[in-house]
């Protein structure tokens, strides 16, 4: 197909470089609406007799299948280009929406996991990495900001769906039939939007190449000499190192997020200053604002201080927090709010940093499909980090413990998981030299703009090459 074929892709001279975040957002603050699915759990709960358990399902397979299908889809959207991959996430996640409606008409639950968790959960794969590895090779001198951007996105996402969903499900009602009509409006409006980002996103030309060495010419640190393919990425240590970093980190954020009203209730529920359920329903909205925030302040921050650096405040700062909630979170409304409202901070930054991190670690010749498959770290952390604090609680209520009680074990744990991560983020040193790629490789594999005859038969030499691999005697894969 002409339209998507990856040369058409390519921004012609003189295209603006900031016309590539707003592409990008489109499709983010698009399928960021997952995060607002609890919107609709108490309603389908109500209309088609299931447990919280149940309700949950959606968007648990959700995040699985994001992880999912971005670690197996990853190369492909690398080699298909970014609109190619916009499209798929679009038809994919808004299909997911309308399977949805259809399913909660019909009043059959399993249509409804099926269409926003399995079909959806792909959307959400594919439309997570797809815009990511784009805007990476766009600004070069300063990734994590660019990324920042994109990811921010995703986290705000929510801050615009939950509302609009709350709206709709008041005028249309949440029933069966409202329900319905919620995700067939979703559905359309967000087909109609992210068509936005498939239309105006761009890849580098050629002549951004000169553009690309005067922006790092005052910034020496941020260019990259070397790249790594994903299928030697995933054997080095200091991808499964990364894995934790991500895995645990995200472990302790979300275990907050997840449970964060309940928590906060029990934490104050027997102080002199207990907080109302409508309180603690703001307080969802200030982790939420800071889940935001964070994505984009710290991302930016560490293209001056470093990734590593950037890491050891999530990791080691956020363990002290955690201690400090243990030790002092019940004797403060305002010191508990704050400190989860920073540890959610580290959460959301660690999603929008770890792309600069690859970068940094393996270049942007297959960046995308690197992130894809660390994005498997979200996929267990999205299971450990909810099932740790539920778990937990249940069991401590079942034997008579009460507010902060419920959750000190909890925190250990998580206190545990975030040293661990420091330690792993310590032990990240630069990739061997022989797990780089040869520079002839990416450069045959670089498309060279949208008028040069021979960029179909590079790009056919490159997947008939990919065929070929080869691995040597020390595992590492040679073309």
């Amino acid at each position: 197909m002409g339209f998507l074929a990856r040369e058409r892709q390519v921004a012609p001279p003189g295209w603006n470089r900031w016309l590539v975040p707003p592409a990008a957002l489109a499709i983010h603050l698009s399928i960021g609406q997952a995060y607002a699915w609890s919107v609709f759990k108490t309603p389908l709960e109500k209309s088609l007799g299931i447990t919280g358990t149940q309700s949950a399902l959606p968007f648990q397979l959700g995040i699985v299948m994001l992880g999912l299908s971005a670690a197996v889809l990853g190369t492909t959207v690398e080699r298909r280009g970014p609109r190619w991959a916009m499209l798929m996430s679009l038809l994919a996640f808004c299909s997911g929406l309308l399977i949805s409606a259809v399913g909660v008409w019909a009043g059959m639950y399993w249509v409804v996991v099926v269409g926003y968790g399995l079909v959806g959960g792909i959307g959400l794969g594919i439309g997570y990495i797809s815009p990511v590895s784009t805007l990476i090779k766009w600004f070069p001198d300063r990734p994590g900001m660019a990324t920042g951007i994109a990811i921010m996105g995703f986290g705000g996402g929510a801050l615009i769906a939950s509302p609009w969903s709350t709206s709709m499900l008041t005028a249309f009602g949440s029933t069966t039939s409202g329900i319905g009509q919620a995700f067939l409006v979703h559905g359309i409006a967000y087909a109609v939007f992210m068509s936005l980002g498939v239309l105006l996103i761009r890849l580098p030309s050629p002549e951004f190449t000169a553009q690309k060495e005067a922006l790092l010419k005052d910034r020496p640190k941020a260019g990259v000499a070397h790249n790594v393919s994903a299928n030697n990425a995933i054997r080095t240590p200091q991808f499964w190192l990364l894995w934790v970093v991500l895995c645990f980190n995200v472990t302790a954020g979300i275990g907050i997020l997840e449970k964060a009203a309940p928590m906060l209730v029990d934490f104050f529920k027997e102080s002199s200053t207990p907080v109302a359920a409508t309180a603690a329903t703001g307080f969802v909205a200030l982790l939420s604002a800071a889940n935001m925030a964070g994505r984009f302040v710290w991302s930016s921050t560490s293209d001056v201080v470093g990734r590593k650096n950037i890491y050891r405040l999530y990791l080691g700062v956020g363990a002290l927090l955690y201690l400090v909630l243990l030790t002092l979170g019940s004797t403060s409304t305002p010191l508990f709010v704050i400190a989860a409202m920073v540890i959610l901070s580290f959460y959301g930054a660690g999603f929008a940093t770890v792309p600069a991190y690859l970068r940094d670690l393996f270049g942007t010749y297959q960046v995308g499909a690197i992130h894809g498959r660390l994005l498997t770290a979200w996929s267990v952390a999205g299971v450990l980090g909810p099932l740790i604090v539920n778990a937990i609680a249940d069991a401590g209520k079942k034997a008579g413990h009460t507010g902060p009680d419920l959750y000190a074990t909890s925190f250990y744990i998580m206190i545990a998981l975030l040293v661990v991560g420091f330690i792993a983020n310590e032990l990240i040193r630069p990739v061997d030299p022989r797990f780089h790629e040869p520079e002839a490789v990416v450069r045959a594999q670089e498309p060279a703009g949208s008028g040069d005859d021979g960029t179909a038969a590079k790009w056919n030499e490159a997947e008939a090459a990919d065929a070929a691999e080869e691995q040597d005697a020390e595992g590492v894969v040679k073309k």
